[in-house]
């Protein structure tokens, strides 16, 4: 069985167990929240020098980590990715955007707000502009849920499970409006019509 290590509040690393649930794919959690001391042990150092999850180990031995690199491995031969070449670029275009813009707004202004050790932070020269710069996040998102049910098309892919993590706590954990953004409302309740489905706290059925 493969091993997960994984941060239980984290979008980043609730996409990957989203997709294991998805896929039935069994997996050991080691919970890795911060100041558990797991990302720092010389053990998981040596899995990964950056220090960072989500991370799986296979049983033989080998390691994957990067949330999105984790996505795109599992996906493939799946429904999550598409065989047309096109089409997969478009799942992989909202992903790596996810990333770039998405995630560096509306993630970190809810890691702001949500994590103590980030108190210092809760500032309005920093908490505003990630406020507007997630709602222009989000606003993009609308135009494109406003033309196809799901963000790389017609049929619910890795790239919706990736952008789901953040987009659907945004609200309850970074003071974003969804009301906003009425179509971005719809496709989050499409993702969860999607079964199985799982909340973020749901860790999978063999912890460490």
């Amino acid at each position: 069985m493969l091993t997960l290590y994984s941060m239980p509040s984290s979008g980043n690393s609730y996409k990957v167990r989203l997709l294991f649930a998805k896929l039935g794919i069994p997996f050991r959690h080691v919970a890795a929240e911060y100041g558990s001391g797991v990302t720092t042990s010389a053990e998981f150092r040596a899995l990964n020098p950056h220090g960072r999850v989500p991370l799986v180990r296979f049983e033989d031995g080998r390691v994957l980590s990067e949330s999105n690199a984790i996505l795109l491995y599992f996906a493939e031969g799946t429904r999550f990715l598409p065989e047309d070449r096109f089409d997969q670029a478009k799942v992989h275009q909202w992903m790596f955007w996810e990333q770039n813009s998405h995630e560096a707004t509306i993630a970190v202004r809810a890691a702001i707000l949500s994590y103590e050790h980030r108190a210092g932070e809760r500032r309005p020269e920093i908490l505003d502009p990630l406020l507007d710069a997630g709602h222009r996040n989000l606003a993009t998102m609308d135009v494109q849920l406003a033309k196809t049910p799901f963000l790389a098309g017609n049929s619910l892919s890795a790239a919706d499970l990736c952008l789901y993590a953040y987009t659907h706590s945004a609200e309850t954990r970074g003071g974003f409006d969804l009301s906003r953004f009425p179509a971005v409302s719809a496709w989050l309740a499409r993702v969860e019509a999607d079964a199985p489905h799982v909340p973020l706290s749901w860790l999978g059925d063999n912890p460490a």
